[in-house]
């Protein structure tokens, strides 16, 4: 594990001064002229979890982007909720990753809209919602269906959504078909949160807890690292020219994918673990410090 920041990180001060000399090589990752494909979150990575986006990470993101590298958003998020993020680091050509691998984009400023959908995994809701309805009455829901539309219960709206939700009762949600379910209690500690999800037992579906008591299901399989997966052979790159980015446990899958897995400074400890270095905090322009190494 090689630790980028200077600041105490859980679970790293005992190995950051046997890595310092490994962390300056990697200051220099791409110093030969070599082009990655480049993974980036969004929450708590690119933006702040106010949804603020620093000046240094624009920059070192448009900067990477204008470079060449083969830079795209891989986020929880739904497909209008990241729109912004990918305008605001400047990518008009390459791919996207939204609904934690759920929905895959191409973009290009030919397409109507400047993208368009080549890959939706959908799934069944039913069985997940009704053992989860069962042990967290109280919980809100809300799901994603086959044509981006987002249903919910109790006037639940989130901005990663990217759309209004369309209040439905239980009985509607559970006849649809989803790209992605959210799953967030107001009432419970993270902690009741996940000890309830662990009781239900949820198969057939993937699914990620966030940092609150929040949850996010998708089909069996897919994570953001099933969808990077299939681009990164789509692109035809090797997979040690690969570099991932984020913070949160739905990052897990994609940082050991990558070649080169970077954590964000405030990321659990589990994500930490998954990765092969930390850098700083979103706090600290973290992912700035990333992009700027492959410059």
């Amino acid at each position: 594990m090689t630790t980028l920041t200077e600041t105490s990180v859980a679970g790293n001060d005992d190995r950051r001064d046997n890595n310092r000399d490994n962390n300056q090589d990697n200051v220099g990752f791409a110093g030969i002229d070599q082009k990655f494909m480049v993974a980036l979150d969004v929450d708590g990575t690119l933006v702040n979890h106010d949804g603020h986006m620093s000046p240094g990470v624009r920059q070192a993101a448009q900067a990477v982007v204008a470079a060449g590298h083969e830079v795209m958003i891989a986020t929880g998020r739904s497909l209008n909720a990241t729109l912004p993020i990918i305008e605001k680091i400047g990518i008009e050509r390459g791919y996207a990753v939204c609904c934690n691998g759920g929905v895959t984009l191409r973009l290009h400023p030919e397409l109507e809209n400047g993208f368009e959908v080549i890959h939706k995994a959908t799934f069944d809701p039913a069985p997940a919602l009704r053992a989860l309805r069962e042990r967290l009455p109280s919980a809100k829901y809300a799901l994603e269906d086959a044509d981006g539309n987002f249903l919910s219960t109790e006037r639940f709206q989130d901005a990663s959504f990217g759309v209004e939700a369309v209040g439905v009762d239980f009985h509607t949600m559970l006849e649809a078909t989803a790209v992605r379910v959210v799953v967030f209690s107001t009432e419970n500690t993270p902690e009741e949160f996940t000890e309830a999800i662990n009781h239900v037992g949820l198969a057939g579906v993937t699914y990620s807890v966030g940092w609150t008591a929040w949850l996010d299901i998708a089909a069996a399989g897919v994570t953001k690292a099933s969808a990077l997966e299939s681009l990164r052979l789509r692109l035809g790159f090797e997979e040690h020219l690969t570099v991932a980015v984020g913070d949160g446990r739905n990052d897990i899958e994609m940082l050991t994918w990558a070649g080169r897995g970077v954590a964000m400074g405030q990321a659990p400890a589990e994500v930490v673990a998954a990765a092969d270095e930390v850098t700083h905090s979103v706090h600290d322009d973290g992912a700035a410090h990333v992009l700027r190494s492959l410059l």
